[in-house]
Formats: C-alpha cells, sequence, structure tokens
C-alpha cells in the first residue's frame, strides 16, 4: 500500500456512508447504493475495492479455483472486497471458509450485491459481511467467477478496482478514484457543518432555523461549502 493510499483511507474511515453520499451527490455523482445490509456485525468497513464478478454462465478455459479465491489471495488490509452476483439466481457469491481467510488476510470486509451464506459463521469470528439477503445454497454448479479486478456493477454504481469504498448501517457508497481528494474534502466540510448545526441546536436554537439557513444549502452542487 502506497502512503497516498493510506492517507486516503484514513480519511475515508473518519467519515460515514451518509456523508460520503452527501459529497457525491453535490458533486453531481452517483451516490449511495441502498438494500445492502450488515449482515453478521454492524462494524463500518472502509478501503479501496478489490472486485469480483459473478456470472451464471461458465467461462470457456477459466481457471479451476473456487470463486473469490484469486481476490482473496492479491488482497490485504485496507482493501475491501466488492462482489457482484446479479444473476438472479440463488446462491451465494461469498461463505465461510472465505470469511475465514479473508479475516487471515486482514481485509476489511466484504460487500455482496447479492445474497451471502455462513452468516453465523463469520458473525462468530466478528468479520463484516455486508450484502443484499443472506442464503443456505452454495455457489457450486449455479454461478461462476467471469474475474477478478475488473469493472463491476454494484446497485446504480460501477466499480472499478482501486475505487475508495465505505459501508455501514446506512449503505454503501463507492467513489471515483479519479474524484477521491474533491469527494473527500466536500465530505469533510459537510462533517464540519453538521457537527456546528448539532451544537447549535443542543444549545436551543430552533432546528428549523438552523437546518433552514444551514442544512438546505449544504448540498448545493458547485455551492460553497
Amino acid at each position: 500500500m502506497t502512503d497516498d493510499d493510506g492517507r486516503l483511507i484514513a480519511r475515508l474511515r473518519a467519515l460515514d456512508t451518509c456523508a460520503v453520499s452527501d459529497a457525491l451527490d453535490a458533486l453531481g455523482l452517483p451516490c449511495a447504493v441502498t438494500g445492502i445490509a450488515a449482515q453478521t456485525t454492524a462494524k463500518r468497513i472502509a478501503g479501496l475495492a478489490v472486485t469480483v464478478k459473478l456470472t451464471d454462465r461458465k467461462p470457456e478455459n477459466a481457471p479451476v479455483r473456487h470463486l473469490c479465491s484469486g481476490a482473496v489471495d492479491s488482497a490485504g488490509p485496507g482493501r475491501v472486497l466488492v462482489i457482484e452476483q446479479r444473476t438472479g439466481i440463488d446462491a451465494a457469491g461469498w461463505g465461510g471458509v472465505l470469511s475465514n481467510a479473508a479475516q487471515a488476510a486482514g481485509i476489511e470486509g466484504v460487500i455482496v450485491d447479492g445474497p451471502a451464506r455462513d452468516i453465523d459463521e463469520a458473525a462468530e469470528l466478528g468479520f463484516p459481511v455486508y450484502a443484499r439477503s443472506a442464503t443456505a445454497r452454495t455457489a457450486r454448479g449455479r454461478i461462476y467467477e467471469e474475474g477478478f479486478n475488473i469493472d463491476i456493477a454494484v446497485g446504480e454504481l460501477t466499480v472499478r478496482p482501486g475505487d475508495p469504498i465505505i459501508a455501514d448501517r446506512s449503505g454503501v457508497a463507492a467513489v471515483p478514484r479519479d474524484r477521491a481528494e474533491d469527494v473527500l474534502d466536500k465530505a469533510e466540510a459537510i462533517v464540519a457543518r453538521e457537527r456546528a448545526m448539532t451544537e447549535a441546536v443542543r444549545r436551543g436554537e430552533p432546528v428549523g432555523r438552523v437546518m433552514g439557513v444551514s442544512y438546505e444549502t449544504m448540498l448545493q452542487r458547485g455551492g460553497d461549502d
């Protein structure tokens, strides 16, 4: 991991999905994905995406390996595995042995646009699994890996390898890597303003006035922070 990667991840970890989504909104970029929920622990995860695309068609001349295992072996601390399982087939895009391997590698957590399984096992480990749903159905003979570290779809987003990504109980937000500085600057400014607004209402200022003056202009695109 480069020093720049480390600084970027540290800034992302200090935020939450709402702040990142608001910043993306303000900059005219696709914002958070809803419907992907914490299945194991509510721990927030943040890092750089290592992507996997799953399919219902067995690729020709595909290497013989368990789906997602190549991505796990390539990743480590500061990385979040992000898996596209949008086949419509009720089969897990993630499971228990993978959770153990990912935790041992120091991977921050996994986000699955689709089902995951062995949820109790991952919960006992304290390993964060965010997914659309839980299932007991195996992927064997049902879904296959098209590739890893390629562009994938998560909700309405395109997630690319190395994109900063964050997930918590509010949703999932991914940041285009080439806009990371802009988005983080904006998100940090939003957090600072919301903190000031919170302090104002706790001092007894009317919430309608505080939010009318500050909140309604905070996310204007192209506006001041």
